[in-house]
């Protein structure tokens, strides 16, 4: 079955929120940031941008049945203390509607966001299509000015099909062994479809690029990636891994999915996440990445080999964390993993 038309508007999509996103960050104020109950920081960037991909795809694919599965809802944003919040993302959404000069349409109310926000409250599933979004996946790379994406995934019947990555500082060349500060950060965009590859493009539309995984099988050559915050992935554990292969590179530490895009035209050879116990993966935080690496020749698993499943609905069900790489270093990764796990006496299988 062919998703060229869901891709298309996937791109579209991403790459507008994209440019809503970089408005945002160039000119952050301290206004543009709240506490989500559960106290992360999110911006007005955030609602924007699931707005955009919420009205984009609605739009570009009006004969389909809409389901998103995203971050963001309006509960926060209707409270009377967010009121100069909701009126700043209204105003950028219908800027970046009209600078695109797309679609012909009267500007959004107030109202109009809070109905789109909430257009991404759906619970996902092993049944039918359903779009899965993080509208900015590394909100705290975004307020620091540093790495974050726009993660767009489609699933059909359970199954990731299509993902896009919208990665604003995330250079076309490598960022492997470089100052990234001294890159030029243009920006640039991922996608991939069941069973025809994955390319990349810059976010302006460059023509596209196909792209793989690195090929390496000696992991004394295997460079690394793993999060930023310390919070969001064991670190320690991480460093245990990589002595157990032998890796000499020092750990790449970005954020965000973009370490997915990263990962899948070569920059690193290896993903470890090693959230803290007790914390459930959600669907968003890795579908489209999983079908970007998916489909430049990697392959990502849980901690216990187990193929990642993301037909249970919003999160992931998993054996302690995620690793990713190419084919040949798996079985050698995989075994690291459980060899360390064991040692510092984690859940393993």
């Amino acid at each position: 079955m062919s998703y060229d038309k869901q891709l298309i508007a996937a791109k579209k999509a991403a790459s507008l929120a994209a440019r809503l996103c970089q408005k945002v960050q160039k000119g952050l104020l301290q206004s543009d940031v709240q506490s989500k109950s559960d106290k992360s920081p999110v911006t007005v960037a955030d609602y924007g941008s699931q707005v955009l991909v919420s009205f984009v795809l609605q739009r570009e694919l009006p004969s389909h049945a809409f389901s998103l599965v995203a971050e963001e809802d309006s509960g926060d944003l209707r409270k009377e203390e967010s009121q100069e919040t909701l009126r700043r993302i209204t105003k950028l959404v219908n800027d970046t509607i009209a600078n695109d000069g797309t679609y012909n349409v009267s500007p959004l109310s107030e109202a109009d966001v809070l109905t789109i926000i909430d257009c991404g409250t759906s619970e996902g599933g092993a049944i039918g299509q359903h779009w899965v979004l993080d509208p900015i996946d590394g909100t705290k790379g975004f307020l620091r000015g540093d790495q974050y994406a726009i993660a767009l995934g489609l699933l059909d019947e359970g199954k990731v099909v299509l993902g896009v990555l919208a990665c604003p500082n995330l250079p076309l060349e490598s960022i492997r062994s470089q100052d990234q500060n001294a890159l030029n950060k243009a920006g640039c965009l991922f996608s991939a479809q069941l069973s025809c590859g994955t390319y990349m493009e810059s976010l302006e539309g460059s023509p596209p690029v196909k792209v793989h995984v690195s090929d390496t099988e000696n992991p004394e050559d295997a460079s690394f990636f793993e999060s930023y915050e310390a919070a969001h992935s064991s670190h320690s554990l991480s460093g245990a891994i990589a002595k157990k292969l032998g890796v000499k590179a020092p750990p790449v530490r970005i954020d965000s999915q973009a370490k997915y895009g990263a990962l899948s035209r070569g920059d690193g050879a290896i993903y470890l996440r090693f959230p803290n116990k007790g914390y459930r993966e959600k669907i968003w935080d890795h579908a489209a990445g999983y079908i970007v690496i998916a489909e430049a020749g990697g392959v990502a698993s849980d901690a216990g080999g187990k193929p990642l499943d993301f037909s249970k609905g919003r999160y992931l069900d998993l054996d302690t964390g995620i690793i990713v790489t190419n084919q040949k270093l798996m079985p050698a990764l995989l075994k690291a993993v459980q060899d360390s796990l064991k040692e510092q006496a984690l859940p393993s299988l």
